[in-house]
């Protein structure tokens, strides 16, 4: 008696004793066949997680490819680790405020900063006064402390009374027009301003080293009163023929300003040289 198949064998004489032989052989081959399937399946297994991992690889170095460090992704820091201060340190500056430069008016506006030397040459130096493309020939110059001799009409008493220290005259001249600049020094800024406000009457010319007199007394020349810092300065302008000065004549108007300006920037240019002088001068 035999079943289908699969079934039990029996052995040969239907003495239907079972054959443990074939039986065992059948029950090994089962077994034989069970481990295989489970080995396969782990060698599949890990082939598909070893080529993930090696895509992950592959990718993470294509990511990284331009570092050239030659390392793997995974020996590469986190962006978290990355130093995050990369900028150059910024300069530092002090928190005290630098001192502003020494005023230049401040040196020629009062006696106590106002030290430089008082002299003609420091005011009217050599010997013609070059303005733009007009040259002006130097004439006689005087300095005095005698103020008053150095005017005419009611400007005396008013260098007097306002505490004039002295006067420095120049007198230049070009084309047959003269020019003389009376320098008053005072001892405060307020002093010369207020002598150049109350001015009447003028400063005298100054005539002699090659320029003639001019402005007598009746004719018509230009007057005028100015004053920066502790100094007051008046000009008279006049032909040496004698004639007198119109509207008209530009040539000598143009002659009074120029010497008038360059005045005021000598006056201005002794403040400038002291306040250089402080401003450079060591402390202490």
């Amino acid at each position: 008696m035999s079943f289908g198949q699969g079934g039990p064998s029996w052995g040969p004489g239907g003495t239907q004793t079972p054959d443990w032989a074939a039986l065992a052989d059948e029950s090994a081959a089962r077994s034989r066949r069970k481990k295989w399937l489970m080995i396969g399946g782990g060698v599949l297994a890990t082939a598909a997680v070893g080529a993930i991992v090696a895509t992950a690889v592959i990718s993470t170095n294509k990511g990284n490819s331009s570092t050239g460090s030659g390392k793997n992704a995974s020996e590469l820091p986190a962006p978290s680790d990355l130093p995050t201060n990369t900028a150059e340190p910024e300069p530092s500056f002090s928190s005290v405020a630098p001192l502003p430069p020494p005023d230049p008016k401040d040196y020629i506006s009062d006696v106590k900063k106002d030290k430089a030397p008082i002299t003609v040459d420091a005011f009217f130096p050599g010997r013609k006064l070059t303005m733009g493309d007009r040259v002006y020939a130097k004439g006689a110059t005087q300095q005095t402390k005698n103020c008053a001799a150095t005017t005419k009409g009611a400007l005396g008493s008013i260098l007097v009374n306002n505490g004039c220290d002295q006067v420095i005259r120049a007198t230049y001249s070009k084309d047959g027009v003269a020019v003389t600049v009376g320098l008053a020094v005072f001892e405060t800024e307020a002093q010369a301003k207020k002598a150049a406000q109350q001015s009447s009457g003028s400063i005298a010319t100054l005539s002699g080293a090659g320029v003639p007199a001019f402005c007598p007394a009746g004719s018509v020349c230009r007057r005028t009163a100015n004053s920066y810092g502790r100094y007051a300065y008046f000009a008279i302008s006049g032909f040496t023929s004698g004639k007198n000065i119109t509207k008209a004549d530009q040539n000598a108007f143009a002659t009074g300003d120029d010497l008038t300006n360059f005045t005021f920037r000598q006056i201005r240019h002794r403040g400038e040289l002291q306040a250089s002088a402080a401003a450079t001068a060591p402390v202490g």
